[in-house]
C-alpha cells in the first residue's frame, strides 16, 4: 500500500485555481476540499471544486472543448478534507464500483459537544432525508425513504466540554455523521442545524482526514492523509498529530 501524506503538487495552474492537489495521474486526481466550498455544482450556482478541477485540467494540459471530471463521492459544503475525482469515465466507473462494494475506507475527525459514554462504539440507525428543508432524521426501518447508516467512532481526546473523535464510515448517507452524533446527544461543534453551537465562519468541526482505495487501473491501494486546520478553533485545542496516527 502506498501511503501519501499531505504533499500538494506545486505549480502555477493550481495556485491560480486555489487547488491543493495531493496526487494526480492520467486517471485520478486527489485534492483537499476547502470547508465552505461545494464539491460539485448545486442550486446556489457558487463556484465549486469539480469546476475548479476542470479549469485546472483545461489550462494545465491545454485541453480543447469540454473537460471530463467524474464525481465519485461527496462531502458536505461545511466539511473539508480529502476527495478523489476521476479523470476518465473508466476510472469513474471503477471507483464508483469500489465505493459501492466497500473498498473505500473513509475516516473523519470531529469535535463533539461533550464526550460519548463509551470510548469506542458503533452507531447503527435508519435515516430519512426531508428534501424540503434539507434535513436528515433518524427514523424507523419501515418509514418511506429510510436508509441504513452505520459508523464506528473512537474518542481520541477528552476535554470534558468537548471531545475529539475519529469516525470510520461504513455507509455514506447524507449528513450521516452529523445526524448520528446528534442522535446520541453529542452534536458536532459548529453544527447549528443539528443542535451544535455556533462556530466561526459557519465551519463544522468535521474533517475527512483519511481516504484509502484501490487505484482504478493499477489496483494498487492508495492512502491519503490530511490534517485539519491546526490553528483554527476548536481544532487547536487538541493534539491532532496524535489523532492522525490512529490506525
Amino acid at each position: 500500500m502506498t501511503e501519501i501524506n499531505e504533499t500538494p503538487v506545486s505549480n502555477e495552474e493550481t495556485e491560480q485555481n486555489g487547488l491543493e492537489i495531493l496526487y494526480e495521474d492520467n486517471h485520478i486526481i486527489v485534492v483537499l476540499k476547502p470547508q465552505m466550498t461545494a464539491c460539485c455544482p448545486d442550486e446556489s450556482k457558487d463556484d465549486n471544486l469539480l469546476d475548479q478541477i476542470k479549469r485546472y485540467i483545461k489550462v494545465r494540459y491545454n485541453k480543447p472543448g469540454n473537460v471530463y471530471v467524474g464525481l465519485v463521492h461527496r462531502l458536505d459544503r461545511p466539511t473539508g478534507g480529502v476527495m478523489v475525482y476521476a479523470k476518465t469515465s473508466k476510472a469513474a466507473a471503477r471507483l464508483t464500483e469500489g465505493l459501492q462494494t466497500g473498498d473505500f475506507e473513509k475516516k473523519y475527525l470531529a469535535v463533539l459537544c461533550g464526550t460519548p459514554d463509551t470510548e469506542r462504539g458503533t452507531l447503527c440507525n435508519y435515516l430519512r432525508k426531508n428534501t424540503v428543508n434539507n434535513m436528515v432524521y433518524i427514523c424507523t426501518p419501515s418509514e418511506e425513504g429510510a436508509k441504513y447508516a452505520e459508523l464506528d467512532y473512537k474518542v481520541v481526546e477528552d476535554k470534558t466540554k468537548y471531545s475529539l473523535v475519529e469516525v470510520r464510515l461504513h455507509t455514506g448517507r447524507t449528513h450521516q455523521i452529523r445526524v448520528q452524533m446528534a442522535g446520541i446527544s453529542h452534536p458536532i461543534y459548529g453544527d447549528m442545524r443539528y443542535g451544535g453551537p455556533l462556530a466561526q465562519k459557519g465551519k463544522l468541526a468535521l474533517w475527512a482526514y483519511s481516504l484509502s482505495f484501490l487505484h482504478p487501473i493499477t489496483k494498487e491501494r492508495l492512502k491519503f492523509i490530511a490534517c485539519p486546520p491546526e490553528s483554527e478553533i476548536p481544532w487547536k485545542a487538541f493534539d491532532l498529530s496524535k489523532a492522525i496516527e490512529i490506525k
